[in-house]
């Protein structure tokens, strides 16, 4: 799914370091996150996925870099967002940065899709077809659900459970309940085990939860 190349640099310290890794990182032909949609650059191929912009067509087309946990979930819980919301945070607080450049919380994704997540939680909804055109990630706006496509499930649950453990971050009763299931029904496939290697190559650790790294194999 993910084409990802070797890379050995010190872990990122902001997000805007974070987004110049991650292009390093990922092949420059790679697989976007929510819709399994090719990319070449920053450009998406949506005619060849069959995906079918909901609104906005300009930012469908391009490749944008996505926090699986939204940066409004690291933050909020933590007192530099009560004083001054996202950019308080991401000048002032070290924890708070560190957990923003995470690259095991970072893919690439169709621009329009991350916007319409925005920092909705992930859940079950009625299936429903077209919203994207073929994609099968669905966002429900009324209210604030997303559900993502099968295959990235699991990864989902297994970020979200790393980043609760990196960075102290708290869980609803039902977001755990829902990431246990998603975890055991979607196991790690071969792509993401990759992907956590090469990413632990960079952080210098790798997602637990994914698995075991290597990391004297990273040269």
């Amino acid at each position: 799914m993910f084409s990802v190349t070797t890379a050995h640099a010190d872990a990122p310290r902001t997000f805007n370091e974070a987004k110049k890794v991650a292009w390093r990182l990922y092949a420059p032909q790679s697989t976007e996150f929510y819709c399994g949609c090719k990319y070449n650059g920053n450009k998406v191929d949506l005619n060849a996925c069959g995906y079918v912009p909901r609104k906005n067509a300009n930012r469908a087309s391009r490749i944008e870099w996505e926090h699986i946990v939204p940066a409004w979930h690291i933050g909020h819980q933590r007192q530099c967002w009560q004083s001054g919301g996202r950019k308080n945070c991401s000048r002032n607080d070290k924890v708070y940065q560190r957990a923003e450049a995470d690259l095991h919380n970072l893919v690439p994704s169709i621009g329009e899709v991350n916007g319409d997540r925005s920092n909705f939680s992930f859940g079950w909804l009625p299936e429903q077809r077209g919203q994207y055109g073929s994609c099968l990630t669905q966002v429900d706006f009324k209210a604030k659900k997303v559900m993502p496509r099968p295959s990235i499930r699991g990864m989902i649950a297994r970020t979200y459970f790393y980043m609760s453990k990196q960075y102290s971050l708290k869980l609803s009763k039902q977001d755990r309940q829902l990431y246990e299931a998603w975890n055991k029904t979607y196991p790690p496939q071969p792509w993401e085990r990759q992907r956590n290697q090469r990413v632990a190559c960079v952080m210098g650790h790798g997602n637990e939860f994914v698995g075991p790294v290597n990391l004297s194999a990273c040269g």
